[in-house]
């Protein structure tokens, strides 16, 4: 195996590049021995790896099914090292999480600050995503651990829930005639609807109970952020869909009230998502401790 892990980084790197000479200095090797390196896989498995152009070379498809496999073990390895180096203790290293910038901002950031007064000599990497992009930063090994709106169900994850979130539409002293009233959802639509433009799972599952009553959740506007989803809803410019927990403050001091219903809208939770039998670096597992209260 020793020989062939040799091998493999060779064949990895040039891929990666699709460069022979870009993976020879990569891997402080002469372009000849990187050339003997591939030629010798290509010997072994009966094919060719790559195809030569004048800009270097790229992958056979035999080549791209190696590959494949090749990329994930060396992520693997990649991480193996990681951890190793973090394992020392929480005096350095780096505690890496995905999440959506409201569930940092209104969700972690009490966490995040007691975790950074303990342990100021861990540097902090916020990854910022949707749901999908989140679980592919996991799997990719960009992050240590997610937070996200679940349910996930991914054999590859493992989540613990966190907290429980409502999601409700408020609107601005504008549409203070509203105030008090259950609406229906007819009546609703008959406003114009602010809703968050990013794929968010908050996103799709109103708009799937919408569907479930027969109706077409058409927004007016679209957002980019949360913030912009308050702000448009506080200067009367509509009517947005947005997660309580998040505004208590603007329902407090009355410039934000929420719009009742005559449907129940479906609570959902927050989880922390981590890849199942991988283990996890020390500063992740205290991170974990600090915010999961099962």
């Amino acid at each position: 195996m020793g020989n062939n892990y040799e091998l493999y980084k060779v064949f990895y790197w040039a891929a990666k590049t699709g460069s022979l000479s870009q993976a020879a200095k990569a891997l402080f090797l002469t372009q000849p021995s990187v050339s003997h390196a591939i030629k010798q896989l290509e010997d072994r498995f009966g094919f060719p790896l790559f195809y030569r152009n004048p800009k270097g070379v790229s992958l056979t498809q035999e080549g791209t099914i190696l590959y494949s496999y090749i990329e994930q073990s060396h992520i693997l390895i990649t991480l193996a090292e990681e951890k190793m180096a973090a394992l020392k203790n929480l005096d350095s290293g780096e505690l890496r999480i995905g999440g959506s910038d409201s569930l940092f901002k209104h969700y972690l950031l009490p966490f995040l600050e007691e975790f950074h007064e303990r342990h100021p000599g861990v540097r902090l990497h916020l990854n910022h995503g949707t749901t999908p992009e989140v679980i592919a930063f996991l799997k990719e090994g960009q992050i240590d651990l997610g937070v996200v709106r679940m349910p996930i169900v991914d054999p590859q994850l493992e989540v613990r829930e966190s907290i429980q979130l409502q999601d409700c539409f408020v609107a601005g002293p504008h549409y203070a005639a509203l105030q008090g009233e259950a609406l229906s959802l007819d009546r609703l639509l008959g406003y114009p609807i602010i809703l968050f433009s990013r794929n968010s799972r908050a996103r799709m599952a109103i708009t799937e109970l919408f569907q479930s009553y027969g109706y077409s959740l058409k927004p007016e506007i679209e957002v980019g952020s949360v913030d912009l989803l308050i702000e448009f809803a506080r200067r009367g410019l509509g009517i947005s869909y947005v997660t309580r927990e998040f505004v208590t403050k603007e329902l407090e001091d009355g410039s934000l009230f929420e719009i009742r219903l005559d449907v129940q809208l479906p609570p959902s939770h927050v989880g922390i998502m981590t890849m199942r039998n991988m283990p996890l670096s020390s500063a992740a597992h205290r991170f974990i401790e600090l915010t999961w209260k099962p």
